[in-house]
C-alpha cells in the first residue's frame, strides 16, 4: 500500500486516496477478499490513531476516527469450502510425503487451523490418566481467536502424536528440525492437483478444507452444535480450558466419531452457484464418493 498512500499524512487517507491501490490490485488479479483484508488494516490503523495513539502532549494522532473504508462486494466471487470425502482424503494423503501427511491427517481429526498445527508444542501436552490419553492446551497467543483452547485426541490423532514423539524438537510437527512454517505449501498444492481434487475458482483449495471436513463429519455423526463448537475452538463466552475428566471424556467420544467411516460419512456437497453469464441461472455440482453414500 505504501507506494499509493505512504507519502500522505493520516488525515489524507480515505476512500479517494486508497482507490488507486484498489484499482492496481484488481488489475493484477488480486481477489476482492484479499483487497478487503488490506483495507481492513488501513481502517484499523486510522481508528487506533484516533482512539489510542497519542503524541507527547497527549493529543491523538487523528482528531476523529474516519468513516469505515468502503469494501468491495464479494457477492458471487467468494470460493466455497470443499469438505473431503474419505476417498478424496485417501488420495490426497497418498501424494504427500510422510511428515506432511501426518500433519494433515492430524488436522483433519482435530479441526485445528494451519498455524495452530505448525506451532503445536510438546510442552502444551497434558496427560489425563483417568482417560489413558492426553490433550493439548493451546495458549491464547497460539490461536486465531486469541482464546486458549483444549484439543482432544481421537484414536487417529493420538496414534499420530505418539509416532511423532522423540523427534528432537520442541514441536510436534517440525520440518528439518525446526518449526514448520505452514501446511499450505507447494507440496500441498501439487498433491491436491495429483489427487484430482477441484482446481477451479469456485472452491477453496487450501488446508482450511481439512477443518471444514472435520466439522462436517462431526455434524454428520450427530454431534450436538455445542460440542462441535468446543471441538472446533470457536470463540464464545462458554470456551474454557477447565474440564473434568468426565467432560473431557464426552469431548473425546464425540471426536472419536469422525474416525468411523460408516457413521461420519461426509455428506454430498452441493454447490449452487450463479453462472457468470445470465442472471438468475444456477448450476448444481455434486460431490460423489466412491462408497456411493449419498446424503
Amino acid at each position: 500500500m505504501l507506494p499509493f498512500i505512504g507519502d500522505k499524512v493520516l488525515a489524507q487517507v480515505h476512500d479517494g486516496t486508497v482507490k488507486p491501490f484498489v484499482d492496481h490490485e484488481l488489475a493484477r488479479g488480486a481477489a476482492p477478499k484479499s483487497i478487503n483484508n488490506a483495507l481492513g488494516v488501513i481502517s484499523a490503523v486510522l481508528n487506533r490513531a484516533a482512539r489510542h495513539w497519542r503524541a507527547d502532549d497527549g493529543t491523538p494522532w487523528l482528531r476523529q476516527a474516519p468513516p469505515r473504508l468502503e469494501r468491495l462486494s464479494l457477492a458471487g466471487r467468494q470460493a466455497q469450502p470443499y469438505p473431503l470425502s474419505w476417498d478424496e482424503q485417501d488420495r490426497l494423503l497418498r501424494y504427500l510425503r510422510k511428515d506432511l501427511a501426518n500433519a494433515v491427517l492430524f488436522t483433519v481429526n482435530t479441526g485445528l487451523r494451519d498455524q495452530e498445527v505448525c506451532a503445536l508444542r510438546w510442552d502444551w501436552e497434558v496427560s489425563i490418566p483417568d482417560l489413558d490419553t492426553s490433550v493439548f492446551i493451546l495458549p491464547e497467543g497460539a490461536t486465531k481467536t486469541s482464546t486458549a483452547r483444549v484439543v482432544v485426541l481421537n484414536s487417529i490423532a493420538k496414534r499420530i502424536v505418539d509416532a511423532q514423539r522423540n523427534n528432537g524438537t520442541d514441536y510436534v510437527f517440525p520440518v528439518r528440525g525446526r518449526r514448520r512454517g505452514r501446511l499450505h505449501t507447494s507440496a500441498w498444492k501439487r498433491a491436491w492437483t495429483k489427487a484430482g481434487l477441484p482446481v477451479d475458482e469456485t472452491v477453496l483449495k487450501g488446508v482450511h478444507n481439512l477443518r471444514h471436513t472435520f466439522g462436517r463429519r462431526l455434524r454428520a455423526a450427530g454431534v450436538p452444535i455445542e460440542t462441535r463448537k468446543l471441538l472446533m475452538g470457536h470463540a464464545n463466552g462458554d470456551i474454557t480450558t477447565h474440564y473434568s475428566a468426565a467432560e473431557l471424556g464426552e469431548l473425546l467420544a464425540a471426536a472419536e466419531k469422525v474416525t468411523d467411516r460408516g457413521i461420519a460419512q461426509t455428506p454430498a456437497l452441493t454447490l449452487i452457484r450463479r453462472h457468470a453469464q445470465g442472471v438468475g441461472k444456477v448450476s448444481e455440482v455434486k460431490e460423489k464418493s466412491r462408497e456411493g453414500s449419498a446424503a
